[in-house]
């Protein structure tokens, strides 16, 4: 039998991406195609008086400029970013789109959108969440004009918790969420030591290479067809023909080459693009530029943490309390449940409660990045651990191991863990080198933390047929974006008994592929890899009846050697796939086509975690910080391929790194960007990542294909914690809003002496 799984294969797309030869969304170029370039907002909070497009359209090849009253003449704009084409009544934050100019080449759209006169009455802006939560706060979109409003309101009614309807909390609140469990005053009560504290984490941008772009191509029938750059292609055409009231039939996305997302690439140009390629009757490209980007895409949230904990001296954790306040930019959509279930959930508390807020400001709308909500949980709850155990004067990671939870806890929302592997890469951390080995050094500090993901669930689909040349062909729907069409081929050899090369992967459009979710939140090995491997047993088994009438033997007697099916004992008496695939392919044949579905729905997430060792030091005089060394000890259920797990371990880690010291989104009080550019916003370089060490545990999940999990998102979440508590190992403080830059840490420095 041919074994493939647990061996280290390179990714099928590495090479032609290190050629060159990958073809991206900007790389098309299709007869009669049009370039659109937008018109934004230079205020964060204005009424539209007037918008002038007259010198714009009698610019030599324009064909033409829109503006939010053309494509959505009546009704209330919407409340959701991808659906918000253009700005109509007024802008809610800098750098929002206000009208789009279409002309024959990108140079003259980008000189006709500068000629587009926009009259505007500036409004007051709310960029603190704290503010903007007042009764008094400018409102930055009436509750009362939104469709969407009911359904916020029955997410604010949680199990277990006090129903928190958000039509009687202040305007710019939009979601609540509570969790409760036990008494945490009794809780504190029995407590031998009770620590507050509270943390902020900011938006931070997901720094892909290539920005968003998408080209619309109108159909005779009424339809458009849209090439993009995105995560999810089923996603993005269903609120793509909602947005456009076409049936959904009637909008084809075709995937193309995703340059990095990390969750910011889901939709968001495509339904803008498609309108207006659909009012011209011709294909239209739209790309945004790199000040754009940070203008107008969905960075990560910014997040408050008020928490309040306690601890007996035996180790218990007695209580936690925690007020979580969610930025969510102009547009509802924060994580704030799941960062609840995380905060709550990582650890056995006796009593719980938990509430969370989701608030607008007038900064862009946010979404999803890597794990999304959990890193900034986790930087807030670690902290808070490892102050209560040195309070309590215990090892940190001993107090970790006492309370973490195992499978069967409960979770805050009262649903029980799944198997997890929470403790055993505790289990990991606490023999490894790099924490047994710790000494006292002068500004040198060693800190630990884990984090982990819930896993994601969504049902999806699969087909294998077999080819001509006796090799097989995987039809999928889902965006490989880390490797994952490898591992999903790697699962048809194993099933099928064949060589990896002789398994070929095809994504399709939408209007052809079997349905899968989108690529993120750790789920498309987990989902799609089980629909694989249905299909590939049912092909087998198609292969296996077939060559069983050839052969004249029962299938059971059957076994796949060398591309051949054979006679178990009797190498001579075989037929190879080929000839199967020749009888069952040709005029007057008398076998059907080989060819495997599989699908998928799992219901039951199985949760990863990771535990992370960093090892600093610390610059007294500067405030400078080195990351020395750096240990991922991550639970990945079974390494499907090894080498793809450690990728997307060293890939989290070094964006963790980026929240921890050096990524932060900023605006001014009246909501102008900082730094809206890779010459101001600070991502970390490759010369500063440290060695990254990775260990995998294996903890098979009983559900996923051969027992793996989802392996994406955990890496990046414990990552600034666990810088953040060997800052305070070295230094003696902790520091508590990110990124802990060298003015923060000499801040620090000052006030502990003054202290």
């Amino acid at each position: 039998m041919t074994t493939v799984l647990g061996k280290p294969l390179k990714r099928r797309d590495a090479e032609p991406k290190l050629r060159g030869d990958a073809r991206y969304t900007d790389d098309l170029h299709l007869p009669g195609l049009l370039h659109a370039r937008l018109v934004t907002s230079p205020y964060a909070h204005a009424r539209i008086v007037r918008i002038d497009c007259d010198a714009a359209r009698r610019t030599p090849g324009v064909v033409a400029v829109f503006t939010g009253h053309d494509l959505l003449p009546e009704g209330p704009e919407p409340a959701e970013r991808a659906r918000h084409l253009l700005a109509r009544d007024k802008v809610i934050y800098a750098g929002q789109p206000v009208a789009i100019v279409v002309a024959e080449s990108p140079y003259v759209a980008a000189d006709a959108a500068a000629l587009v006169e926009v009259e505007y009455d500036e409004l007051p802006a709310v960029v603190d969440p704290l503010a903007a939560m007042t009764p008094e706060a400018p409102v930055i979109r009436p509750k009362e004009l939104e469709g969407e409003w009911a359904e916020a309101g029955m997410h604010a009614t949680v199990s277990g918790g006090e129903e928190l309807d958000v039509r009687r909390l202040p305007a710019n609140v939009t979601n609540a969420v509570r969790f409760q469990r036990g008494d945490v005053m009794q809780g504190f009560a029995s407590a031998d030591v009770v620590i507050e504290r509270t943390y902020r984490t900011p938006f931070v941008h997901q720094a892909y290479l290539e920005p968003h772009a998408s080209v619309a191509v109108p159909r005779p029938d009424g339809g458009v067809t849209i090439y993009t750059t995105t995560q999810g292609q089923f996603y993005c055409r269903n609120v793509t023909a909602t947005t456009l009231g076409l049936p959904h039939e009637m909008v084809t996305i075709v995937p193309m080459e995703v340059g990095g997302g990390f969750g910011g690439k889901t939709v968001l140009l495509e339904p803008l693009v498609a309108a207006v390629a659909l009012r011209l009757g011709r294909p239209v490209k739209l790309v945004l530029t790199r000040t754009e980007e940070f203008l107008l895409a969905t960075p990560a949230p910014a997040a408050i943490f008020e928490l309040r904990a306690g601890a007996r001296r035996d180790g218990t954790l007695t209580a936690l309390r925690a007020r979580v306040i969610f930025d969510s930019g102009a547009y509802p959509g924060a994580p704030v449940t799941i960062a609840l279930l995380l905060l709550g959930g990582t650890y056995r508390w006796e009593h719980l409660d938990l509430l969370g807020y989701e608030v607008l400001t007038n900064k862009p709308g946010t979404g999803a990045y890597r794990a999304p909500g959990v890193p900034q949980a986790t930087f807030a709850l670690e902290q808070l651990i490892d102050e209560l155990a040195r309070a309590i004067g215990q090892d940190p990671l001993e107090l970790r191991l006492r309370n973490a939870a195992r499978t069967g806890d409960l979770q805050p929302n009262g649903v029980p863990w799944p198997p997890i592997g929470l403790v055993d890469v505790l289990e990991r951390a606490r023999q490894h080198p790099l924490w047994r080995s710790r000494q006292r050094r002068p500004n040198e500090g060693w800190g630990i933390a884990v984090g982990g993901w819930p896993g994601g669930i969504e049902p999806c689909a699969a087909n294998i047929r077999l080819n001509h040349d006796g090799t097989f062909t995987v039809t999928l729907g889902a965006i490989d974006i880390t490797g994952t069409h490898t591992v999903l081929a790697m699962i048809a050899a194993e099933v099928l008994e064949q060589p990896v090369e002789r398994i070929r992967v095809k994504l399709l459009p939408t209007d052809g592929a079997p349905y899968a979710g989108m690529s993120g939140g750790s789920k498309i090995t987990y989902t799609v890899g089980l629909a694989v491997q249905a299909a590939a047993e049912d092909a087998k088994r198609q292969l296996l009846e077939i060559a069983a009438n050839e052969l004249e033997a029962a299938p059971e007697d059957l076994e796949l050697v060398d591309g051949a099916i054979r006679v178990r004992g009797m190498p001579d008496r075989q037929i190879t796939l080929s000839e199967i695939a020749h009888r069952s392919m040709v005029f007057g044949g008398k076998y059907a086509p080989v060819y495997g579905t599989g699908r998928s729905v799992v219901r039951q997430q199985s949760p990863g975690f990771n535990a992370q060792i960093a090892h600093v030091a610390v610059d007294p005089d500067t405030g400078e910080v080195e990351v020395l060394d750096l240990v991922a000890i991550q639970d990945v259920g079974r390494a499907l391929n090894p080498a793809l797990v450690e990728e997307q371990v060293h890939g989290g880690v070094g964006q963790g790194i980026g929240w921890a010291l050096h990524e932060a989104m900023r605006w001014s009080e009246n909501g102008q960007p900082l730094n809206p550019s890779f010459l101001d916003y600070d991502l970390p370089k490759a010369s500063q990542l440290p060695p990254i060490a990775v260990e995998l545990v294996e903890v098979p999940s009983p559900i996923g294909p051969f027992g793996a999990k989802g392996v994406g998102e955990p890496p990046v979440v414990p990552t600034a914690a666990a810088i953040a508590n060997a800052i305070a190992d070295a230094i003696g403080v902790h520091l508590s809003e990110l990124p802990i830059t060298p003015e923060r840490v000499l801040a620090a420095l000052r006030d502990k002496a003054v202290s």
